[in-house]
């Protein structure tokens, strides 16, 4: 039997995810690229604010107004680098990391409930096969 093109296949899913995910950020204030953004730093600090642009896919210009937003909110924080003070470092603050963990759970579970239809091994291996496709 033929299946539909890949393409529209994750363009359905990824609907479907945002769909669901949506009303998680909006209870949290968030929009999607500042969670985005938020899960990015969980790692650790961005050292320059184009690294984070480049770990969290942000074009650095709509960066810029993100990063505002989350640092009026306490979310993230700002500092000279040390090194070269023309460089931001940018942080996750306390309040920052419980809402983004916060949020990851709840998306977390989220998607445990929308794959709840495949047997737990294909849930693994679609799981690995995403990270390793989206790794290449």
């Amino acid at each position: 039997m033929d299946r539909p093109d890949l393409g529209k296949l994750t363009a359905q899913l990824l609907r479907e995810i945002i769909r669901r995910e949506t009303p998680i950020l909006e209870r949290a204030g968030l929009e999607m690229w500042d969670y985005v953004i938020l899960s990015s730093l969980l790692a650790g600090d961005a050292a320059t604010q184009r690294d984070l642009a480049a770990a969290s896919g942000r074009d650095k210009t709509r960066l810029i107004g993100n990063l505002d937003a989350l640092e009026g909110r306490g979310l993230v924080s700002r500092s000279p680098d040390p090194a070269d003070r023309r460089n931001k470092v940018v942080s996750l603050t306390a309040a920052g990391r419980r809402l983004v963990t916060a949020c990851r759970s709840d998306i977390r579970a989220m998607e445990g409930d929308l794959l709840s239809a495949l047997p737990a091994a294909d849930r693994a291996a679609l799981e690995r096969a995403l990270v390793r496709l989206v790794d290449l």
